[in-house]
């Protein structure tokens, strides 16, 4: 007898008796999305590695180590995509979608990055994600983060959090990372190997590092909130206003940053305390400046993206039980055939 294939590690197959669960949620997801207005996109599961190293950034952990990157027979660099924003965009500009109008769509499917398998972080992972094109005041950020807590509620889900934050512009992040740097530098023996990596690479990275023991360093270090632009400040106090006026609580985590180096002034995270390690369920941010970056022409944007497979264990982690579909109608012949 041969001998059994084996799936790779860390791609699953999600089976008959647990699929109801993956349905329940994507249904709930799609209803919030469409009735906000948000028109579905799809886009290839393989772009140009060019893509990724533009938008995410050459020097990122995704771009250098995680992204699954092969040549076809023409020669040409390929990926995997390791997340779909980058893909929009890409659409976007290739369709002429984004010439004087404003655009909200939304996707879901398979993303991939090579990195050690654990509990709620797979090689393979499901994503739904919302992205809005055009729209650069602060409305927007509010809009798009009070449709993800309509999905909690949606879904029944009650131990999430809200935390936000700004980044301010590219200038105003410049600025801050030399201060960032220079703080982190006098403390040098205090940083492991991987912290030293990220200080020379990307060391607002640093501020978000799991690692209990920098936790008194990182929390003495400058706050980027002292180093942000007029108009960013604005625009951040402006988005607490209208999130209190429709009753979306939150918490400003001045620490908080995204691993991708395409977001700008806001960002946030909905976490939980339900899930150990893996607290991130949905993330997201401004990123005004890839369109342009990626040969589009100035466009204000922001999305986010969550994790299915983090949701579903959510779901199982509050005890929200979905219950399997039954047939309406069941037919049984009696008698000979």
């Amino acid at each position: 007898m041969a001998a059994l294939i084996q799936p790779v590690r860390g791609m699953n197959d999600i089976l008959p008796d647990e699929i109801h669960v993956w349905q329940h949620v994507e249904g709930a997801l799609r209803a919030v999305l469409e009735n906000h207005g948000y028109r579905e996109i799809r886009v290839p599961i393989v772009e140009s590695t060019e893509l990724f190293a533009r938008s995410i950034g050459a020097a990122t952990d995704i771009v250098s180590k995680e992204m699954y990157t092969f040549e076809d027979r023409n020669g040409a660099s390929l990926s995997l995509r390791p997340e779909a924003t980058a893909g929009c965009v890409r659409a976007a500009l290739t369709h002429s979608l984004l010439r004087g109008q404003s655009q909200r769509l939304w996707y879901s499917g398979p993303m991939f990055r090579h990195e050690r398998p654990q509990k709620g972080r797979y090689r393979q992972f499901y994503q739904v994600g919302a992205e809005a094109y055009g729209l650069a005041g602060p409305d927007i950020d509010a809009e798009i983060i009070a449709m993800s807590a309509r999905m909690w509620r949606r879904l029944g889900i009650r131990h999430v959090r809200l935390e936000i934050n700004s980044l301010g512009t590219a200038e105003t992040r410049a600025a801050y990372r030399t201060v960032l740097v220079d703080y982190f530098r006098a403390h040098a023996d205090a940083l492991d190997e991987e912290a030293r990596k990220r200080l020379d690479i990307n060391p607002l990275r640093l501020l978000d590092s799991k690692d209990a023991a920098l936790a008194p360093l990182i929390a003495a270090a400058p706050s980027l909130h002292d180093h942000l632009d007029t108009e960013s400040r604005e625009h951040f106090a402006a988005l607490g206003e209208l999130l209190a006026e429709a009753g979306v609580e939150y918490t400003i985590n001045p620490r908080l940053v995204r691993g991708l180096d395409y977001y700008s002034r806001t960002v946030f995270e909905w976490v939980t305390d339900r899930l150990g390690a893996q607290d991130a369920v949905c993330s997201g941010g401004r990123y005004d400046a890839l369109v342009e970056q990626l040969g589009g022409p100035p466009t204000p944007a922001i999305g986010w993206a969550l994790g299915l497979e983090r949701l579903i264990a959510l779901l199982a982690a509050e005890g929200i039980e979905v219950a399997a579909p039954a047939p309406d109608v069941y037919l049984v012949r009696v008698g000979a055939s």
